[in-house]
């Protein structure tokens, strides 16, 4: 009886796993674009490492990871057009893609690593980069009044 219940413990645990939450972020390519994910920071000992991934996040970790803090700075960085312009130390892991392009569009993880199993914050992003609207001024035409 002990271990039906123990079993049963297991699979609800790694059936619901973490909350996960999604987002939608648009933005015109060439634009800086922000792509928000803050945690809870009261003290010193809550400040956490963290990582963004493209993908939708997955059980562990980030795939493809793009940019890794251990909380109080960035440990790992795929390109300088991704970066971490907020404060670390208050929770702001907000990433901003610099000088975004139509390439940029798909799906972010930000996973903040929460100690204790199944923990950690999860947030899906998707992100939208569309091609900037061209606007064109309409052409003036100029006449000129002739008097006799």
């Amino acid at each position: 009886m002990l271990s039906y219940i123990c079993l049963n413990w297991v699979l609800l645990v790694l059936l619901t796993g973490s909350t996960v939450s999604e987002l939608l972020v648009t933005g015109e390519v060439g634009q800086d674009i922000t792509v928000p994910c803050h945690y809870s920071v009261q003290e010193s000992n809550d400040i956490t490492s963290m990582c963004w991934g493209r993908d939708r996040c997955p059980n562990s970790k980030c795939s493809q990871t793009i940019i890794w803090t251990d909380g109080w700075k960035v440990t790992k960085q795929h390109s300088s057009r991704y970066q971490l312009k907020g404060t670390l130390s208050r929770g702001d892991v907000s990433l901003t893609i610099v000088n975004a392009r139509e390439a940029d569009s798909g799906f972010y993880c930000c996973r903040v690593e929460i100690p204790g199993l199944f923990n950690d914050q999860l947030i899906n992003h998707k992100v939208v980069i569309k091609k900037a609207k061209i606007t064109t001024a309409s052409p003036h035409t100029y006449t000129s009044e002739q008097t006799s």
